[in-house]
Parts: C-alpha cells; sequence; structure tokens
C-alpha cells in the first residue's frame, strides 16, 4: 500500500512538472511567434510608407527635371509598385479580423495612386509642365497622405491586436499559475492523505503487533503449562505405577531373601516376574506415548491402526483408518506430522466432541499428502475456540509448507484436513519405493 502511495504520488509529481513545462514552453512559443509576426508586419508597413515616399519623391524630380530620364524614372517606379505589391500580398496572409476593411481600403488607394502616377508620365512636354504643380499639390501630395492616414489606422490596429495578444498572454500566465496552484494542491493534498494512510496503516500493524505479541506470550505461558502439565503427569506415572511396581519388586525380592521354603521361595519368584511384567508393560505404554516405536519400525500405516485400537480400547469410540501403503513410504518429517495431528485429533475427538465414531483418512495424491480426521461429534464453533493442540497442529503443518482447515458446526460434527506438499524428488522416491517392480 506504502509503495502504491507513493509511486502514485512521485508519478503524479513528475507528470505534473512535465505539465507544467510543456505549458511554459507553450506560451513562452506563442508569445515569441506573436512577437515576431508583429516585428514582421510592422517592418512590411514601414516599407510600404518607405516606398510611398519614394515614388513620391521620384514623380516630383520626374515633374521638376524631365530631362533627367523619363524612362529611368518610370523603371525605378515599376520596381517600387511591384515591391510594393509583394509586401502587400504577404501582409495579407495575416490579417485580423478588425483590420481586413481598412487593409482593403489602403489596397484600394495604393492601386488608384498608381494609376494616377502612370498618367503623370503619359503626358506630353506642355501638359507636364502646364500640370505639374496642380498634379503635385492637389493629387500626389493628397493620396499619399490619405495612404500614410490608412497605413497609420492598420498600424494602430496592430498596436491593439498586439495589446490583445498580450492580454492573452497575461491571461494564459495567470492560468498556468492556477494550474500550477491546482496541481501542487493536489499533490499535497495526496502528500496528506498518504502520510494519514500511512500514519493508519502503521498504527494497525502496530495494533496488530501487539494483538500478535499478545498471543505469542500467552502460547508461550500455555506452552509452558502444558511442557510442565505433561512433565508432572508424566512424573505421576513414573511414581505411581513404575515406582510402585519397582518398590513392590524390591519388597518381595525381600521377602524371598527369608523364604522358609522352597515353595514359598518359588512363589515369591512367580509374583516378581508378574509384577516385574507388569512395569515392562508400564514402561511400554509409556514410551509410546511419547514415540510409538512402530512409526521407527514399522511405518505410519501400523502405528495409526495401533493408535486407533488403543484409542478404542480406552474411550469406545467406533476409529476406522483408511490409509495407502504408499504412505509408508513417506518423509520421516511427514510421517511423524501426521501421526502427531492424528492423536492431537483423536484426543480432542475422545475429551470434547461426545462422538461414536471417528475416521482418519490419509492419502498420495502427485506430489501431495491429504490427511483428515473427521468425527460425528457435537462440533465447535471455530471462531471462539481456539485450543492449543489446534495451534499445534497449524504449526507443525505450516512448517512443512502446508495448509490446515477446520470444518466445524455446533451439532454437525468436525473436519480436520491437511495438505502437505512433497518434492519432486521425494515424490519419485515414494512411488519407486511403493512400486519397487516396475512394469517394462
Amino acid at each position: 500500500m506504502l509503495f502504491a502511495g507513493f509511486g502514485g504520488l512521485l508519478a503524479f509529481l513528475i507528470a505534473s512538472a512535465a505539465v507544467t513545462f510543456y505549458m511554459l514552453d507553450r506560451v513562452r512559443n506563442d508569445d515569441r511567434r506573436f512577437r515576431q509576426t508583429f516585428v514582421e508586419r510592422l517592418g512590411a508597413l514601414e516599407r510600404i510608407r518607405a516606398q510611398i515616399y519614394l515614388s513620391g519623391t521620384y514623380v516630383r524630380d520626374y515633374l521638376l527635371s524631365p530631362d533627367s530620364g523619363a524612362d529611368a524614372q518610370r523603371a525605378r517606379l515599376a520596381a517600387i509598385e511591384e515591391e510594393t505589391q509583394e509586401v502587400l500580398n504577404r501582409y495579407a496572409k495575416g490579417l485580423e479580423p478588425g483590420e481586413r476593411d481598412v487593409f482593403e481600403a489602403l489596397r484600394s488607394e495604393i492601386g488608384n495612386y498608381w494609376s494616377v502616377l502612370h498618367t503623370a508620365f503619359d503626358w506630353t512636354p506642355r501638359q507636364r509642365d502646364r500640370l505639374r504643380f496642380s498634379f503635385f499639390y492637389e493629387q500626389l501630395v493628397p493620396r499619399r497622405t490619405t495612404m500614410l492616414q490608412i497605413a497609420d489606422t492598420i498600424e494602430s490596429i496592430h498596436q491593439r491586436g498586439l495589446t490583445r495578444a498580450e492580454e492573452r498572454f497575461a491571461a494564459s500566465a495567470g492560468n498556468l499559475r492556477l494550474s500550477l496552484m491546482a496541481m501542487y494542491g493536489l499533490a499535497l493534498s495526496g502528500s496528506l492523505l498518504l502520510a494519514l494512510g500511512a500514519i493508519a496503516v502503521t498504527l494497525r500493524l502496530e495494533r496488530e503487533n501487539a494483538q500478535a505479541r499478545a498471543g505469542l506470550e500467552d502460547l508461550s505461558a500455555r506452552l509452558v503449562r502444558t511442557q510442565e502439565e505433561e512433565r508432572r503427569s508424566l512424573a505421576r506415572e513414573l511414581h505411581d505405577e513404575v515406582g510402585q511396581s519397582l518398590s513392590a519388586i524390591m519388597m518381595e525380592a525381600g521377602n524371598a531373601e527369608f523364604a522358609e521354603s522352597p515353595e514359598e521361595m518359588r512363589d515369591r519368584v512367580r509374583a516378581i516376574v508378574s509384577m516385574a511384567e507388569k512395569t515392562l508393560s508400564e514402561v511400554r505404554d509409556l514410551a509410546l506415548l511419547l514415540r510409538p516405536s512402530m512409526l521407527d519400525d514399522f511405518g505410519l500405516v501400523p502405528a495409526l491402526n495401533w493408535q486407533a485400537r488403543e484409542m478404542s480400547k480406552r474411550t469406545g469410540l467406533n476409529i476406522a483408518v483408511e490409509a495407502g501403503e504408499d504412505c509408508d513410504s513417506l518423509p520421516e518429517e511427514h510421517r511423524t506430522c501426521i501421526y502427531r495431528m492424528a492423536q492431537e485429533a483423536l484426543n480432542n475427538v475422545a475429551r470434547h466432541a461426545e462422538a461414536r465414531s471417528a475416521r482418519v483418512i490419509v492419502r498420495k495424491a502427485g506430489n501431495r499428502v491429504l490427511f483428515s480426521v473427521r468425527d460425528d461429534g457435537s462440533g465447535f464453533d471455530k471462531k471462539v475456540v481456539r485450543g492449543l493442540g489446534l495451534l499445534g497442529m497449524e504449526e507443525r503443518v505450516r512448517s512443512l509448507g502446508g495448509g490446515l482447515k477446520i470444518d466445524s458446526q455446533p451439532g454437525r460434527g468436525t473436519t480436520i484436513s491437511a495438505e502437505l506438499p512433497l518434492s519432486e524428488a521425494v515424490a519419485r522416491e515414494a512411488h519407486a519405493a511403493a512400486d519397487p517392480h516396475p512394469v517394462g
């Protein structure tokens, strides 16, 4: 959760930085592009003004000094006219809606201006001498003034467009500022939420850790108590059964030493032998309770059957064992685990379940061992009841990489099942041991 939260926050910050740089670059490019366009168009207007002034100068020189060469002046005017037309065409490509009408008026006025200029070159010398002053002051100067006024109008419109662009740029910068504030506000909010979530998770983990620690302490105390109870029970058995039997043997041996007749001696010896056999049986029973020797000598299945018979004798339960012969070839840790789980489960059935019968099932399925103990007893609520025996069974199964499942409901009996994995090598060895003479 923390990794996802911090990773998401880092990704959000990186995305915010990328968006910020993109928006800054776009605003900067828009500003540079508009300013470049403004400078180019302003330069075009200046060139139009200069060409109009220059054309008026050429016409004035021609009218005042006709002998300087009409053809040369006409050629210069033609070049200026062509250049002016090119500038007008380039300027027209970037017109804004507010300056289109004014620009068309300027273009029309410039066209009329050039038409009037061309008529001056078609005059005869007499017409030029008679009309040049009136033409210059009544035609040329007013038209040039009108065109320059129109150019000034276009420039003012263009200046207003620059102002609007600057306002748009300022608005974009303001929007960018708001966007940055919003993004970093979200980042801050996400950081706060992540911090609060981390604190909540840490507190929850701390509580769970405290509960687990308390549970472990309780389990440790219960294990110690169980160990002490087991030792006390073993000491009591040794003292009450084995100790009393040995004391009786010693007493009989002492009495035999002072026997007065051979028959009394034989009776004493027979009593000693009987008590020794009883003591040996008691010691064997204690040893079998600790770890049955037949688990090592004969295998898992005979040990389970012996345990079922002994439990049936003591409690009257009808216990059935279903186990395949291939279960005897399981690894030692698996056999011990299954035996101890069956022992614990059957003891729980005898002490708590009030059952009439129980069934122990052990079978191999591929590279797994399936184990279950099922009874028809009173059952229990597994959410409430959690004894030390069940915890021990879970620990045994978990230590082998398996899983334990408890299915029980009050009045419907109990089923304890476990699944223990086998490595592939162990599974092959177990299969080979179960089938020592494979076909083919």
